[in-house]
């Protein structure tokens, strides 16, 4: 099997009435195969498009195109789900941690409560600077 040469996407496809597509079928079905080639067949005398040739990994009926659109929705909502009970899992996880975090700060604040001298200047400024931070 050739090897596509490597041409830009972007190329309009060309055009050729029927009897002239007729003619040269073999050497434009080569064209579609080796250079990814599309030609636009028109019935003689008129500009409308009535078939094309293409590569044959191109050619995909729409049965085709629409069965690989369901299965790539049952994928995508399969890997929301996935997602979605990752982010609940985490809530959850950071949840229980904040709940231990806050735990943890309410005993060291009553241990330097127990330690300090009354009316410390610097335990009242650790005070507000963790008020602030809470409230942010």
């Amino acid at each position: 099997m050739a090897v596509p040469a490597l041409t830009p996407r972007n190329t309009p496809p060309r055009s050729l009435p029927l009897r002239e597509a007729r003619t040269r079928l073999s050497q434009l079905v080569a064209m579609a195969e080796l250079t990814d080639t599309v030609t636009v067949v028109t019935r003689d005398g008129d500009s409308r498009p009535v078939a094309a040739i293409v590569p044959a990994d191109a050619a995909r009926s729409a049965a085709q195109a629409r069965a690989d659109a369901g299965r790539l929705a049952e994928v995508t909502a399969g890997w929301s789900r996935r997602l979605e009970a990752q982010r609940e899992q985490a809530g959850r996880r950071h949840a229980a941690e904040l709940r231990a975090m806050r735990a943890a700060l309410a005993a060291v604040w009553a241990e330097l409560e127990r330690r300090a001298t009354p009316g410390d200047a610097e335990l009242a400024r650790l005070r507000a600077a963790h008020a602030d931070l809470l409230a942010g």
